[in-house]
C-alpha cells in the first residue's frame, strides 16, 4: 500500500503518525506557577534536541476550543518540570489527560503527591523516578493545525537513588511507559546490549 500524503486530511495524517513513529517517549509535564493550580498533562510527541545544554521538545496540538493550559502557562511562566513516569503510574498518567478547565488541577484531581522545584517555582511529581526542571527557549510553530513545539532549557534533574547505577541512570530499574497508536501503551521489553561500534 503507498499513501500520498497529500491526500490526506488533519486527522489521517495522524493516525499515520502515531502508528509509524513508535514507541513514543512521554514527557509528563507540571506547569503553573502560584495561584494558578498545577496543571498536569502527558505529550508524546516527545524528545531532547540539545546535548549541552540540554534542550527538551515536545508537541502541543490545539483543542476545538483554542491553545492547550500546558502551553499558555509555559509562556506566560517561562518554566515547568518534565516528569518521567513509571510503568506503575500508568493509569495515573493515562487519567492525567482529561479535558479539565485552567482553574482545576489534574495532580489534586487523580491526588498525585507534588514537591517542590530547586530553581523554578512549577512544583514536580514526588514519586516518579526522574523529573527535568526547565526554562522556555521558544515555541515554534508548524502548522495550522497546531503543532506548537515547545522547547525548553533543563536547569536541574531529580533522579531517585533507587534508579541509579555506578553514576548513572539505569533505564531497567526506571521502568518507563512507552506510548503507541490510540490509548495504548507498552512497557519496558527485552534489552539487548551490543558492544559499542568503533568512532561510532
Amino acid at each position: 500500500m503507498f499513501i500520498d500524503a497529500s491526500t490526506l486530511d488533519a486527522a489521517g495524517t495522524y493516525r499515520l503518525l502515531v502508528g509509524s513513529v513508535i514507541p513514543r517517549p512521554i514527557a509528563w509535564v507540571t506547569s503553573g506557577v502560584a495561584p494558578k493550580p498545577v496543571n498536569l498533562a502527558p505529550f508524546s510527541s516527545f524528545a531532547w534536541v540539545s546535548q549541552h545544554p540540554a534542550m527538551l521538545g515536545f508537541t502541543i496540538n490545539r483543542r476545538p476550543t483554542g491553545r492547550k493550559d500546558t502551553v499558555r502557562n509555559i509562556e506566560e511562566d517561562r518554566e515547568y518540570v518534565v516528569n518521567i513516569a513509571g510503568e506503575d503510574m500508568l493509569e495515573q498518567l493515562h487519567s492525567s489527560s482529561t479535558w479539565l478547565g485552567p482553574e482545576e488541577s489534574e495532580a489534586e484531581l487523580l491526588g498525585l503527591e507534588l514537591s517542590p522545584s530547586r530553581l523554578v517555582s512549577v512544583p514536580r511529581l514526588a514519586r516518579v523516578p526522574i523529573s527535568m526542571e526547565c526554562v522556555h527557549e521558544r515555541t515554534i510553530v508548524f502548522s495550522p493545525t497546531g503543532g506548537e513545539f515547545v522547547v525548553g532549557r533543563v536547569v536541574g534533574w531529580h533522579v531517585s537513588d533507587d534508579v541509579m547505577t555506578g553514576g548513572r541512570i539505569d533505564t531497567e530499574l526506571v521502568r518507563p511507559l512507552g506510548r503507541l497508536a490510540g490509548p495504548r501503551y507498552t512497557r519496558l521489553g527485552e534489552i539487548t546490549e551490543l558492544p559499542p561500534v568503533p568512532g561510532g
